[in-house]
Order: structure tokens, then sequence, then C-alpha cells
């Protein structure tokens, strides 16, 4: 993906923007895309970054949309904090979205720090998965970048959508080649697209449903959807990292494991290390991928983003994904959980407590 996406920056012609919710300023991943983003700035390119402010919080300088804008480059910050003054934590821009010229976009769970693209070991193997669309699906991703950019500030002109918009091309699809679509989760509103989304794609399913998330904190509604589609006889497999990036996280989601093998949910640890991916697929037939974790905070707490695939080809190519990272991970079992530290297991329900929290 990093490859492929800088070669597709080095093509732009009008515009890219960027929407991140993680930026390192060190290592290898930012530094190269940013040089891109100068050159092409330079050129008359109109370049926008927008970035998270809790999620670089400890990442970058307090000023660095400044340093940003010496470049040429229209950089805006999401909700920045300010120590002891900011009143926010929660409703974090957990978007990353990647336009270029309206015809192009990335997304998935890459953000721009080196541990994503394996430059930087931090918990074992990191795998993540991102996926590049073309065509009129784009359009989506170029009105979810711009609203966000002028709801960002206060009092800020609105941009003309039409002359972004307008630039889509029909890309390399052809008829037959299924459907894309894009959606925006939003903390501010009642409708809860991503978790309807993914329940929508367990009730669906007839012969399997294949999932990875770094992270698992159910609600009823989702462990039930789970339970009910293992119990119908579809084949729901979970992948999940054996080495997690935060051990709470992990004790947490060990609390699941019991009740979801009993209904009948496979369970696997991705044994080289961390998984960052955020995708579902079932039958071949539909899938979803973007930002959205199978936790509290993306599916309530957070603005998010995602594909929903419908007879796309490459669907198929996820799924090939999906067995292939099968064969590398260990599968939980009743006596995985029994084999577990008893401290282990009461944090875990400890924190299960407050999980809406974390």
């Amino acid at each position: 993906m990093f490859i492929d996406l800088k070669d597709e920056l080095r093509k732009a012609e009008k515009f890219i923007f960027i929407e991140m919710f993680i930026i390192n300023l060190n290592g290898r991943m930012w530094p190269e895309i940013l040089e891109i983003l100068k050159e092409k700035a330079k050129e008359g390119v109109e370049v926008r970054l927008m970035y998270d402010g809790m999620g670089c919080m400890s990442l970058l300088p307090n000023d660095y949309d400044d340093t940003i804008r010496k470049f040429g480059i229209n950089c805006r910050v999401f909700a920045p904090i300010v120590p002891f003054f900011s009143t926010y934590q929660n409703n974090r821009d957990h978007r990353k979205i990647i336009l270029i010229d309206g015809k192009t976009v990335y997304t998935g769970g890459v953000n721009f720090a080196d541990e994503y693209i394996n430059e930087r070991e931090r918990f074992g193997h990191w795998k993540d998965n991102a996926i590049k669309i073309t065509g009129d699906a784009v359009s989506g991703y170029t009105s979810m970048f711009l609203q966000m950019w002028n709801t960002s500030i206060n009092k800020v002109k609105e941009d003309n959508y039409d002359k972004y918009i307008n630039s889509v091309s029909d890309g390399d699809f052809k008829e037959g080649d299924g459907y894309i679509i894009p959606f925006a989760d939003s903390p501010l509103k009642k409708d809860r697209f991503g978790e309807t989304m993914y329940i929508n794609n367990l009730n669906l399913a007839k012969d399997y449903v294949h999932i990875m998330t770094p992270y698992l904190v159910l609600g009823t509604n989702m462990m039930q959807a789970l339970k009910f589609a293992a119990k119908r006889g579809v084949d729901v497999k979970i992948i999940l990292p054996h080495i997690p990036d935060k051990p709470y996280a992990f004790w947490l989601a060990g609390t699941y494991y019991r009740e979801l093998l009993g209904a009948g949910v496979k369970i696997y640890e991705y044994t080289p290390g961390f998984v960052h991916s955020k995708m579902s697929i079932s039958d071949d037939k539909r899938a979803i991928i973007g930002t959205i974790n199978h936790d509290y905070r993306s599916l309530y707490l957070h603005y998010e983003c995602a594909a929903y695939l419908v007879d796309v080809p490459q669907i198929k190519d996820m799924e090939s994904d999906f067995v292939h990272t099968l064969s590398l991970c260990e599968e939980v079992t009743e006596d995985t959980i029994k084999n577990r530290s008893l401290v282990t297991r009461i944090l875990g329900r400890v924190i299960r407590l407050i999980a809406p929290l974390l």
C-alpha cells in the first residue's frame, strides 16, 4: 500500500486531501510522504492535511500545523488537545482518507507511522489492510473529507463541493463489477452505521463471516448477532492480535471468548504479532473494510468511515488474505482460556465493568 500510495501521490495534478488519525514525525513513512506533498504543493497542486489532536498529541509538536503551512500545504488539527483546558477527550476523528484528484482514494487501518509498514517493530509483526478505490465511489469520500474540513473550525467559508466531486472518473470498473458504497459514522447521530453494517453482514450471511479486528468490546446487539449467525450454521471466524498494543484491551477481549465459543464462533489470535485490520467478509459476496473496530469507541464515540462492497470481484482477494492470515494464527479453545492466568481473567472482568469508557 505504501509503495502504491507514493506512486499515486506523485501523479496528482489537481488536489490531494488527507485526513489521518495518527502521524508520527519520526521514521520513514511520514517524512517520505511529506516530501512528495511539498513537491506537489510547489507544482501548484492544492494540498490539504487534517490530523486528529488526540491521535497526534504525543507524536507531533503543538505548532506542527504552522510548520506544514510554511510548505504551502493547508493544514488543520481536528479538536486539538490543550492540557488542563480541553473538556473533550472522546469523539475523535479516527478516519483515514487519502484523496487524489477526486479519482482515487485510499482508506483502511493504515496511519502514517513506521509500525504500519513494518519498518519499526512494536508488537511483533503488524498486520493491516487498506483499500484503493477509483471511480464514482470516490465522490463519497470527497464529501466526507470536505464536511469534516469545513466543520473543523468556526466561521469558515464552505467549499464548493462540485469543484472537487466533478473530477470523478469511472475508473477501471466495468458493468457487472458490483457496488462500492462509502459510508461515514458520527457520534453526533443516533444511527450507528458501523454497528448496523457489521450486524447486517452477519444477518445476511449463509455460508461464512470472517472478521479481523484489533479489539473486541461487544455490546448486546453485536454479541447476539455473532452468536445467532454461528448457531444458524454460518462459519463465523474472528482474527484478533496475539501480541496486543494495549494489555487491558487483550484482557477485556478474553472475557467474551467463552460465550462466543459456546455459541460456535471460532476465535483465532495472530501469532506473529498485532492485527490492526478492520474487515468483515461474508459469502464472497459482501465485505466491509475501513477504520471501524469492533469496540465501543469506534462504534459509538469516534468519527469513522468504511466501504461496503457488494459483488465486487476483489472481495475474493480479501478472503484470500484472510485465509493466509488464518494460517499464521493459533485457534483459541477452552484450554486456551483455562491456561490464562487467574489474575488476567479477573482483571478482564473488572475492566469489562467500565468497557464503554475505554
